[in-house]
C-alpha cells in the first residue's frame, strides 16, 4: 500500500491529480490517499506542517498547493504571492524530507523563465536573464522551489522532482473578475457580456501577446507521467542541478486569437477591442516540450475542445450557485 499525499487538492490541478489517483485506486492499485484542507492544515506553518507529515507519513508528496493568480493580481500582491509560496515550499519539502519521505513531486511554473528568452523556453534557460516584473516575486518563489528540490537531491539522496506547466485551464478554474488568468476572465467576460447584450468588449493589453494553453487533465496525466518514471530514466533525462521538466502542448496562440476564439465559444457576437494601456506581461511564452516528448508524453486535449468543456463547467457551476440561492 502506497500512501500518497496530494498537497493543493482543492485547487485546479491538484483536484484533477487527485481525481487520477483515485481512478487508479478503483482500478485496484494499492494507494492510500491523503489530503487536508486549508482549514485542516494551513501550509505556511511550519509547526503544523512537521506534525502532520511526522504523524501520516506519506511514502509519496505531490506538491501543487500555491498561491496563484494573474497579472492584476500579481502586481496587487506581490508580497503574498513570494511570501506564501515560498513558506509552502520550504514547509512541505523539508518536512516531507524530515518524515523519511523519498518521492515528491512539485509543481511549478513557466514564468520562471526570463523575459527575454529565446522560444520556445528550454529547461536550461533558467537563470538566464531578467524575470518578467509584473510576476517575478512569484517567479522567485518557483525558482526556489526547484532549487529546493535540487538540493535535497544532492545533499540527501532522495527523489524530488518538479515538472514547470505551461498556463493551464479547465474545470475547477478561478474565474474571479479580478484575480483571474487571462482564459478564464476571458470565459467570463464574453458570458457576461453576451448575457448583458453588450456591444463591445475591452481586453487588456494590445492582443499581440502570444501565450500556450494546456488543459489540466493533461497536466494531471503528465504529472504522474513524470513521478511514475523509473528514477534512472527520469535522471537521465535531467542533470543535477537541472531537475525540472517542462510541461506543455507546444503550440501557442496571441491573446487577440484567443478572445477571438472564446467569443465564438460563448456566442458572443459584439467588437472586441484592445486597451493598450494595460500591461501585456512577456509577449511570448512557449514551452519546449521535447524533454518530455522523448520520454513518450504528449498533450491530447486541444485547445479548442478544452474551452468547450471549460465553458460547459463554468455555466454548470453558475447554475449550482443560483441554486444554491
Amino acid at each position: 500500500m502506497r500512501k500518497i499525499y496530494v498537497a493543493g487538492h482543492r485547487g485546479m490541478v491538484g483536484g484533477a491529480i487527485l481525481r487520477r489517483l483515485q481512478g487508479r485506486k478503483k482500478a485496484g492499485e494499492a494507494l492510500e490517499l491523503i489530503t487536508r484542507t486549508h482549514a485542516e492544515l494551513d501550509l505556511t506553518d511550519q509547526a503544523a506542517v512537521r506534525d502532520f507529515m511526522q504523524s501520516e507519513r506519506p511514502d509519496v508528496v505531490v506538491l501543487a498547493a500555491a498561491k496563484v493568480g494573474g497579472i492584476h493580481a500579481n502586481n496587487t500582491y506581490p508580497a503574498d504571492f513570494i511570501y506564501e509560496n515560498l513558506m509552502i515550499e520550504c514547509n512541505v519539502i523539508h518536512q516531507a524530507f524530515a518524515a523519511g519521505v523519498q518521492t515528491l513531486l512539485q509543481l511549478g511554473s513557466s514564468c520562471i523563465y526570463p523575459r527575454a528568452v529565446p522560444q520556445p523556453m528550454r529547461e536550461d534557460a533558467l537563470l538566464t536573464g531578467v524575470l518578467e516584473p509584473t510576476n517575478e516575486p512569484y517567479a522567485v518563489a518557483k525558482i526556489a522551489g526547484i532549487k529546493l528540490c535540487e538540493s535535497y537531491n544532492r545533499q540527501h539522496g532522495v527523489d524530488y522532482r518538479s515538472v514547470m506547466p505551461t498556463n493551464l485551464y479547465g474545470p475547477g478554474d478561478n474565474f474571479h473578475p479580478e484575480n483571474s488568468h487571462v482564459l478564464p476572465a476571458l470565459i467570463r467576460r464574453f458570458h457576461e457580456a453576451k448575457r448583458d447584450g453588450l456591444d463591445e468588449v475591452v481586453i487588456w493589453g494590445t492582443g499581440k501577446p502570444r501565450r500556450e494553453f494546456l488543459h489540466v487533465d493533461d497536466m494531471a496525466e503528465a504529472s504522474l507521467f513524470v513521478l511514475d518514471l523509473p528514477r534512472d530514466i527520469y535522471e537521465a533525462n535531467t542533470q543535477p542541478m537541472l531537475s525540472h521538466i517542462n510541461v506543455g502542448c507546444g503550440e501557442d496562440i496571441s491573446i487577440a486569437e484567443l478572445a477571438a476564439l472564446v467569443a465564438r465559444t460563448v456566442g458572443y457576437d459584439g467588437r472586441i477591442s484592445q486597451d493598450s494601456s494595460k500591461p501585456d506581461g512577456t509577449m511570448r511564452k512557449l514551452m519546449d516540450v521535447s524533454r518530455l516528448a522523448d520520454m513518450g508524453w504528449r498533450a491530447r486535449v486541444g485547445l479548442d475542445d478544452g474551452i468547450r468543456e471549460t465553458y460547459a463547467w463554468f455555466l454548470d457551476q453558475s447554475q449550482t450557485q443560483i441554486r444554491a440561492k
